[in-house]
């Protein structure tokens, strides 16, 4: 088949980009022909809370990425949807999370599919996003009117996106991040940190943003740590903050925590990523809300053991018991997860279970279910 993958890709960084990449070297190998377009604009610098939005490692070779969208152009957007409706791709395969784009790739979407072969197919994130804003429904509702069918990751994204349109759409939950390269032994990954080897590690990571709930960790740390269930343990919170930081500074000085938390306030680059994973005996994500999580399948690359919460999709990818513990998003059951799971015996066998559970998370079968989906939305369209 031809396909255009429209979203985010090299030099943008982060999860977004690798997923796009990943899938474009699947249908790739499969024989398909691929072109991902990605943005020359993704953000307005004043609308971006982070410090870049871009990598300054060389594109993938085995790639063609195509730098032509601009998000706040939109005699751009009608520029770009003409291009795609003249090349006629089999599908355009969108990368949806955030309102924001709705404009831009709606736009685009309803010009490419008006040549009536190129249908335009989703991987959908989120459809209501985590920090609302009133013009979200009337955005999400002119982008999803212009999609043909979604890959969605979570019941709570179906039940979301049910409200709006009832198009085809397949669920496929979220492939591993199979890209940070292999663990390393736990003494190399403390060295490679600067992390003192004597000491436990948990690990909270990732953008920090309000609804991700490290405020609710950090009392939770507190309350550990008046326990007694701190000694000889540390926190690493490893992540580049897209909300002001100084409230949490501030709590971490408040709850006594200066000498218990590792702050590396930073967007973590690719080649970092498995240090964090390999210095550390559990991931914790204590989210407010949620739909999926990306972090959690860098986790089942690692065979880390989980604490999440009960929100959202997360129980749906982390089997409460198995490979980790599902708690209510509060201090109290933060603080008692965390302390339970901290038990050599318990840890070994969630890491051994966690080997057989994430077969059940493969590119190749988001590949698939995404060709399925295209035959569906082919055989609706008649």
């Amino acid at each position: 088949m031809k396909i255009c993958i429209l979203g985010p890709a090299h030099p943008y960084r982060g999860g977004l980009a690798s997923i796009m990449q990943i899938m474009a070297r699947v249908f790739l190998h499969r024989g398909d022909r691929v072109e991902i377009k990605t943005f020359t604009v993704q953000y307005p610098r004043f609308l971006f809370p982070g410090k870049s939005q871009t990598v300054t490692d060389p594109a993938p070779e085995d790639l063609r990425i195509v730098r032509c969208v601009n998000t706040v152009n939109p005699f751009n957007w009608i520029a770009v949807g003409r291009k795609i409706r003249r090349e006629a791709p089999d599908f355009v395969l969108l990368k949806y999370w955030t309102p924001f784009m709705a404009p831009c790739f709606g736009t685009i979407a309803r010009i490419a599919r008006s040549n009536e072969r190129t249908r335009i197919l989703c991987q959908i994130d989120n459809v209501e996003p985590h920090e609302h804003h009133w013009v979200d429904r009337p955005l999400n509702r002119y982008f999803l009117g212009a999609v043909d069918g979604f890959i969605y990751m979570s019941d709570q994204v179906r039940g979301e996106l049910r409200r709006y349109t009832q198009v085809p759409a397949l669920f496929s939950p979220h492939p591993l991040f199979d890209n940070f390269g292999e663990k390393v032994g736990r003494e190399e990954a403390c060295a490679r940190l600067g992390l003192d080897p004597t000491m436990r590690y948990a690990l909270f990571f990732g953008l920090i943003r309000d609804y991700k709930g490290l405020d609710l960790l950090l009392d939770a740390w507190m309350r550990l740590k008046r326990e007694g269930g701190a000694v000889g343990r540390r926190l690493i919170v490893a992540g580049e903050f897209y909300v002001p930081k100084e409230k949490y500074l501030r709590q971490i000085a408040d709850n006594g925590l200066r000498e218990d938390v590792v702050l590396h306030d930073r967007f973590i680059d690719d080649a970092s990523v498995r240090y964090y994973f390999s210095a550390a005996d559990f991931l914790i994500l204590p989210y407010r809300t949620a739909t999926q999580s990306g972090v959690t399948q860098i986790a089942y690359h690692f065979d880390l053991p989980m604490v999440v919460t009960e929100v959202g999709g997360l129980p749906e990818i982390v089997p409460d018991g198995r490979v980790g513990f599902v708690c209510a998003p509060e201090e109290r059951e933060i603080a008692r997860a965390v302390s339970d799971i901290w038990d050599e015996e318990l840890l070994a066998e969630f890491r051994e279970n966690m080997r057989e559970e994430k077969k059940r998370f493969s590119w190749e079968r988001m590949c698939d279910r995404i060709v399925k989906l295209y035959r569906l939305v082919c055989d609706s369209c008649g």
